[in-house]
């Protein structure tokens, strides 16, 4: 699977009893779909995994999956404190549709995790996983920081293929990136323009299969299942590509991509995906003073928003932004009157 350009990682929208609010979800997924980004993670930090149960995560990705145009890859956040756990969503997000599952280390236990134990999680995991593995590290929210020698090790297993890295250090990235140099190469389908082919795009979604009605029967009032035209055939060519590093620090994508890295996957792509998109096609277009300007545009967004508010601050930016974000799950709170002011005043000149 090739892991170009921005993702956003996406809320999970809560009405205000907690439940889950699918009928968002799929208008927010929906509107991703239309924009210029690559794709969206689901059910990751940005989405509260942590705040949903095994049924609820299930739904979600069900849900986000199906208002999801195939152009989009569609990346599952799975990490679980056991190899079953994990495994068990990366069947589900199989069984969805997704294109690749993005895995965490373990945390709970992190102190007793030697070296050997996360190589053996990850490798475990990526054994048994019917898709794609994205490693992982995210050190503010897990105690655990993966090694660069270990991602290094691991980008040899045939079914691990890159690694989104939160850890803000561009150094960081421009090291994974020299490490797994080395790793095997792998050949993916792209389109003629060079970008990802999913499994949607492939093949049609089995549940879509005697659901098409011709214009002259609904026209005579008749609503009947018939059998769906053929689809085109889908033009594809090959792409070899390596182990593939991602940005996960909003503030660091032009640097990111200077230093090798492929995209980045970003809690600010949720609330102004726009404006984090810019970044990488000017980049992409070798406009580098362009790429850097659009860079500093979103810098104090992302640092009081997201490293600062965190998780109530995306949502309300979300809410202004015009996707729908909502309230956070407890024990998390919503903003002030004045953090509220605060984030409107940070987007005023970076709306969609």
């Amino acid at each position: 699977m090739l892991l170009e350009g921005v993702f956003a990682a996406v809320t999970t929208p809560f009405y205000s009893d907690e439940r889950i609010y699918y009928r968002k979800l799929e208008a927010n997924i929906a509107r991703y779909s239309r924009s210029l980004l690559a794709g969206m993670v689901v059910a990751g930090s940005t989405g509260e995994a942590v705040h949903l149960d095994e049924a609820e995560t299930r739904d979600v990705l069900r849900v986000a999956a199906a208002a999801t145009t195939p152009e989009k890859v569609l990346i599952a956040g799975v990490g679980r404190e056991s190899v079953g756990a994990t495994v068990a969503l990366a069947e589900a997000a199989a069984e969805f549709r997704y294109d690749a599952v993005l895995v965490r280390p373990p945390s709970y236990y992190a102190a007793q995790l030697s070296r050997l134990a996360v190589r053996n999680y990850f490798e475990s995991v990526a054994d048994r996983s019917p898709l794609p593995v994205i490693l992982y590290n995210i050190p503010k929210f897990v105690p655990y920081e993966i090694p660069v020698e270990l991602v290094a090790e691991l980008a040899h297993h045939p079914k691990i293929i890159g690694i989104k890295d939160s850890s803000g250090s561009v150094e960081r990235i421009a090291a994974t990136v020299a490490a797994t140099r080395a790793a095997p190469r792998r050949t993916v389908n792209v389109t003629p323009v060079f970008e990802a082919v999913t499994g949607r795009m492939l093949t049609p979604a089995p549940e879509a299969a005697g659901s098409f009605v011709s214009a002259n029967e609904l026209a005579g009032g008749v609503a009947v299942a018939a059998t769906a035209p053929p689809a085109a055939t889908l033009k594809t060519r090959t792409k070899e590509v390596g182990f593939q590093s991602l940005c996960g620090a909003g503030s660091q994508v032009f640097a990111s991509l200077q230093a090798g890295a492929s995209g980045a996957i970003l809690g600010v792509a949720a609330f102004i995906p726009q404006a984090c998109v810019e970044i990488y096609l000017a980049w992409k277009d070798h406009d580098l003073k362009l790429a850097e300007e659009k860079q500093a545009r979103i810098l104090a967004a992302n640092a009081r928003i997201v490293n600062e508010l965190g998780i109530p601050g995306m949502k309300y930016a979300c809410d202004f932004n015009g996707f729908y974000g909502g309230r956070p799950r407890a024990p998390q709170l919503g903003l002030s009157a004045a953090e509220k002011a605060e984030v409107e005043r940070l987007l005023a000149e970076v709306r969609n």
